[in-house]
């Protein structure tokens, strides 16, 4: 799955199940800038968002989703 980070390049997510999970604030994936293939490394999800703007479900970056008010 990719999405965009904030620097607007896009992010190999290589654990999509972590991504889903709101108890972690990171995951791994691999930033596809340049000709060259990166490392993976960590990102945090509040820098990350759908390639078409839109931002990560709420229930996917908060552990409280069912529990706070609106």
């Amino acid at each position: 799955m990719y999405l965009k980070h904030v620097t607007g390049s896009l992010v190999e997510v290589l654990e999509p199940a972590a991504l889903s999970d709101p108890c972690r604030s990171t995951v791994h994936g691999r930033l596809h800038a340049g000709e060259e293939m990166q490392e993976p490394t960590e990102f945090a999800k509040r820098e990350l968002a759908f390639p078409s703007g839109e931002a990560l479900p709420r229930c996917w970056v908060d552990p409280l989703y069912k529990t706070a008010t609106r």
